[in-house]
């Protein structure tokens, strides 16, 4: 008989046989492997939900922004040469109509005095509201919603009238105007007409009071100047307009005019949520890494808790290549099953927060691939080592320690 023909085939493990091997530990000791994959789990969850909420509130964002418009311009005065803070002209809101491209203009002017509930308030609780003349088609340009009551009209813009911001009514415990309850107002008594709902364009309408103009002038001593002009033109117009608004708006001083889009502020913000999500993220992988950790401490001590099977399965024709296949599996799939587990409970508080926050409900894909991807590399670091320690051991000493 030659020497090729006595020698053993190679032992082999199917690659359907990798699965089962990997279990075994899983199936041996069920309540220890649930709690290694929580921790992954939790990290995968963690991550999943802010990538989830962060993209469904940027959708709801943005979905307003383009309900909104970014066709909307302002104009304010801002400061001169000297430093001195300017003002618009009157006639500014009729010289911007006449451009061309422009579709809507309105405006509002500032009036002094405060606001009060009643006239046994101190002067200083002013509560920081704040009272503003306001064109009748302001609601219109700026596409504000009255909640309660109706806003100002050709009639009620000539008298003692007035319409709450969100925030106003809120501080002065006027819910809604269809009692006309009255506000004492720079020193005199108006009556409520309507309440607004937030505005998203322009916030610092909330904390308002707004009046008509005829009557902020012969009662409350406005000199019935604007203070911001809004402008709605066509899309292709606004970059035009950007350029022609200053020198029209003031002519005798355009570098004291300045012009915004407040559709840039929402695209701002939405970009500023980015920073936390960043700061989630790195909290999940945190997560994600002690996870890891949780998983190697727990295949370490597998190893030593199973040095019986080790040798019992060496002595028996299993190579150290079998078994670092047998631990590496267990560590990837318990850390695969936690990543899933993570994944599916992240896309569920995605999915409940959005819906109680009446957001479209956005689970990005990348997160869930991705987060899957993370739990598979952690669980293949993770079981690195003990599948280095576990093919280590000789038959013999492994039989020997049973």
């Amino acid at each position: 008989m030659t020497r090729n023909a006595t020698r053993l085939p190679k032992a082999r493990v199917r690659t359907a046989d990798i699965l089962p091997l990997g279990l075994i530990g899983m199936r041996g000791r069920p309540v220890r492997a649930v709690l290694s994959g929580l921790g992954i789990a939790l990290g995968i969850a963690c991550v999943v939900a802010v990538l989830g909420i962060s993209a469904s509130s940027q959708a709801r964002l943005l979905a307003r922004i383009d309900a909104l418009g970014t066709n909307l311009l302002t104009v304010q005065p801002g400061r001169t040469v000297t430093g001195d803070q300017s003002g618009l002209p009157a006639g500014a809101p009729a010289m911007i109509a006449r451009l061309p491209g422009v579709r809507e203009v309105a405006y509002i002017g500032a009036v002094d005095g405060a606001i009060y509930r009643n006239d046994h308030i101190a002067a200083a609780a002013t509560g920081g509201l704040t009272i503003r003349a306001a064109a009748l088609n302001l609601p219109a340009t700026l596409q504000l919603s009255v909640v309660s009551g109706t806003w100002l009209n050709p009639a009620t813009e000539r008298y003692p009238t007035a319409v709450l911001g969100a925030v106003a009514a809120r501080r002065l415990g006027v819910t809604e105007a269809r009692d006309g309850p009255q506000v004492y107002l720079a020193g005199q008594w108006f009556t409520v007409v309507g309440v607004l709902a937030p505005s998203a364009l322009d916030p610092t309408l909330d904390a308002s009071a707004m009046v008509g103009f005829p009557v902020a002038v012969e009662r409350l001593g406005s000199p019935g100047q604007p203070t911001k002009i809004y402008e709605r033109s066509d899309d292709d117009a606004v970059t035009t307009l950007v350029g022609q608004l200053p020198p029209t708006a003031d002519p005798a001083e355009p570098s004291a005019v300045t012009v915004s889009r407040p559709s840039d502020a929402l695209v701002a913000r939405a970009a500023a949520q980015s920073v936390h999500t960043s700061l989630f993220i790195g909290l999940g992988a945190v997560a994600l890494i002690v996870g890891s950790v949780g998983i190697a401490n727990v295949m370490v001590i597998g190893v030593l808790e199973r040095r019986g099977e080790i040798g019992l399965r060496r002595s028996l024709g299993a190579t150290r290549r079998h078994v670092r296949t047998q631990f590496m599996t267990e560590s990837v799939l318990m850390s695969l099953a936690g990543g899933c587990a993570g994944a599916l409970l992240g896309a569920a508080g995605t999915a409940g927060y959005a819906v109680y926050r009446a957001w479209p409900v956005v689970v990005p894909g990348t997160a869930v691939i991705g987060s899957l991807a993370a739990s598979l590399l952690a669980g293949t670091v993770a079981g690195i080592y003990p599948a280095v320690r576990a093919a280590r051991m000789s038959p013999t000493e492994a039989l020997r320690a049973v």
